[in-house]
């Protein structure tokens, strides 16, 4: 790829961020996600400005850390983001799901919100600290530095990503054995002798699978159309593209939908003795009918 389509992707990426970040901002401190959401935007503007600084200097050398470097790092840089990035997939998943468990389930909470704050940001250092770690010490990746002509010397090696749809396919079927589930339990009991506790248990279960599903799709339905074209189509997603803002946004909601759907808090829900965490897209209201009285 050239270094202008780069800087220009690169560019487009940090304005989506902030403004996500911006539109976001009443939510940015009350959950592990969004405090990784603002870290990423600020890892990502300043390699933005790196680039840009050594393409633009590209007859000089700008001083980074007492280190010189020159045009002939900007590829270096893509490419060792591009794969920290993609190493952080899967653990921002993990950490991001035990969080949202924790939430819902009303566990390990923090007495105060600057205590969940001062939490989540150790996590969020913490977890770019280990997965650097991870990249440049016990990690296979090697650098794409290879000697090119004078006319490719404005191009770059970009690594392509697949780990965005390996985390969606996982937790889509997730999600999908968690509908299917509730669906035979409503079947199992679907003409009970008796109205008793179990019952009304399996039922309020039942419910919040199905209203967490037609609350996700009903927001996300063409999200999911273009994760199904990229998954057809043979169109690879540059390492250095993969973890945005937006992305995060899509996951989070997802995490939550898969949260509801296996811990299933209907009556916890409908008395207050659970909470749903923020989510800046999707409406996470629940209405039930428990002892033949209406909650919402």
């Amino acid at each position: 790829m050239s270094i202008p389509s780069i800087l220009l992707g690169l560019g487009g990426k940090c304005l989506l961020n902030w403004a996500l970040v911006f539109l976001q901002r009443n939510h940015t401190c009350k959950s592990f996600l969004w405090v990784f959401s603002v870290s990423l935007a600020v890892v990502d503007s300043i390699l933005t400005l790196s680039v840009t600084t050594l393409h633009v200097h590209a007859d000089e050398y700008a001083l980074l850390l007492g280190l010189k470097l020159t045009r002939y790092h900007v590829c270096l840089l893509v490419q060792i983001l591009g794969q920290v990035y993609s190493a952080l997939q899967w653990p921002v998943v993990v950490v991001a799901g035990l969080d949202h468990f924790f939430t819902v389930t009303r566990r390990l909470q923090p007495t105060t919100a600057i205590a969940r704050w001062i939490v989540c940001l150790l996590v969020t250092g913490f977890l770019w600290y280990l997965t650097a770690l991870y990249v440049f010490l016990l990690s296979d990746f090697i650098p794409v530095m290879e000697d090119v002509s004078y006319y490719q010397i404005h191009q770059c090696w970009v690594f392509h990503t697949t780990q965005i749809l390996q985390v969606a396919m996982f937790l889509l079927l997730t999600l999908g054995c968690a509908a299917l589930r509730a669906g035979c339990s409503t079947r199992s009991f679907k003409n009970p002798p008796l109205r008793d506790q179990i019952t009304e248990s399996i039922h309020s279960r039942t419910s919040v699978v199905h209203q967490a599903l037609h609350i996700f799709l009903n927001t996300w339905a063409l999200f999911l159309g273009f994760l199904a074209a990229l998954l057809l189509l043979p169109v690879g997603i540059p390492a250095y593209l993969g973890l945005n803002i937006a992305w995060l946004c899509f996951l989070n909601s997802l995490l939550i939908t898969v949260v509801l759907c296996a811990v299933c808090p209907g009556s916890q829900l409908a008395q207050g003795l659970a909470a749903v965490p923020p989510d800046s897209f999707c409406e996470w209201r629940f209405k039930f009918s428990l002892a033949a009285e209406d909650r919402t």
